[in-house]
């Protein structure tokens, strides 16, 4: 067995000198919250990824909230979502006042059954949340198709509903920034897709988000920033930095609206996390196939993260090991740990959690998702692993599980 000096832990956050001396330099120039260097992060992301917008707020749960308010999303409003995911896909949902509508995934895969999805669509439905889990994306050829053969059954209440005639796509892409499919950048795809840069994420402002949206026929782009900022900024028709010019105090309160807006400290440490985001991609992309050379001959199945339609952001290393029970998974993790490896379940399903049950969901409607979540472990996958930690971790795994394949 390799042994090592330190512990191998899940997901740290790769900031360096780089980052830390652009978070000071923010410190230094006095302006710390929302200001030039969030603009600018946003001005960044959006041409990184292909769009004319972006917003950068305190999360991507903002991100995700503030896509359903803009679309005017609310109580008697339908929206579904995959029951595998972590719980901020479905928090929002709850959060406007709609009725949240889970489907099961399909046999095998994170992926939500869209047979199952195209059949949950009612004259309520008003989005769907597809969720790229792992960095892998959707179907989302598959997701378009369905809201277009759906479409009269729409039934719009706003302009910009009406402007798009069809559920709008709100894809959950808190994985997958730096993801492609068919070519196209993840984030230039779904109408709205909302980004996470948390810590444990590829890319990481410590906390924070963005949300991208593509260009709707008859809806100006700047309208659609203009309403961001005010929802984040308690409806104040002006930004502090706004604020600051000479003689333009005064402002409106247009709105009893929310706080959850990006600060130039947590900016600073993504403008260079984004320099370095190329190298970052590539050297995930090395680990998986590492991983998968040396796992996937033992029985192992994992994600398939690079195919001809599709480039994932490789953010998660998702595993199950065919045949074992929750209980013998549970062993696996304990044992990984044991040798200094940590690792993780992504996820429970959010029919098993207790917010959800309340909500009347029950597990036995989701067979799906549960078999998938009761064999998986997640290995570490992140930019901090040296080539040692890589291979201590395959060979670990494999030793441990010669008892359970």
């Amino acid at each position: 067995m390799i042994e090592r000096k330190n512990n191998i832990p899940f997901s740290p956050p790769d900031v360096g000198e780089a980052e830390i001396a652009e978070v000071a330099e923010a410190l230094r120039s006095g302006w710390i919250t929302t200001g030039p260097r969030v603009k600018e992060f946003e001005k960044r992301i959006a041409a990184y990824i292909g769009v004319t917008g972006a917003c950068c707020l305190n999360s991507q749960t903002a991100c995700a909230e503030m896509a359903l308010r803009i679309l005017g999303i609310g109580e008697g409003d339908e929206v579904i979502t995959s029951a595998y995911t972590y719980t901020a896909t479905a928090s929002v949902v709850c959060h406007v006042g709609a009725r949240l509508i889970l489907i099961d995934t399909q046999p095998g895969k994170t992926e939500m059954d869209y047979d199952a999805l195209e059949a949950a669509i009612t004259e309520r439905t008003k989005a769907i949340i597809p969720v790229d889990l792992g960095g892998v994306p959707c179907d989302y050829d598959r997701i378009f198709e369905i809201v277009k053969r759906k479409r009269h059954l729409f039934r719009p209440d706003n302009k910009i509903q009406e402007a798009m005639g069809r559920v709008a796509v709100c894809a959950d892409t808190a994985h997958a920034f730096g993801a492609t499919w068919h070519g196209r950048a993840v984030g230039s795809i779904a109408d709205f897709s909302a980004f996470s840069f948390h810590a444990v994420k590829n890319l990481t402002t410590a906390e924070g988000g963005a949300l991208t949206w593509r260009t709707v026929e008859g809806i100006d782009d700047g309208e659609i920033y203009r309403q961001l900022q005010l929802l984040s900024l308690h409806g104040q028709s002006k930004d502090a930095l706004a604020k600051t010019k000479l003689g333009a105090w005064e402002y409106d309160v247009v709105g009893t609206y929310y706080k959850c807006n990006m600060t130039d400290v947590t900016a600073a440490i993504g403008l260079k996390q984004l320099e370095r985001y190329p190298g970052m991609l590539a050297r995930r992309k090395e680990i998986i196939r590492r991983y998968d050379g040396s796992l996937r001959p033992l029985g192992i199945q994992t994600l398939d993260h690079y195919t001809a339609e599709y480039e994932s952001s490789g953010h998660l290393y998702i595993t199950r090991v065919p045949g074992i029970t929750q209980e013998g998974r549970n062993e696996i993790i304990l044992k990984m740990a044991e040798r200094g490896i940590a690792t993780n379940v992504h996820y429970k399903p959010l029919p098993m959690h207790t917010a959800y049950k309340k909500l009347g969901f029950d597990i036995g409607d989701y067979p799906n998702a549960y078999r998938y979540f009761e064999n998986e472990i997640t290995l570490p996958l992140h930019t901090c692993l040296s080539d040692e930690d890589v291979e201590a971790v395959i060979e670990s795994y494999a030793e441990i599980l010669k008892e359970y394949v």
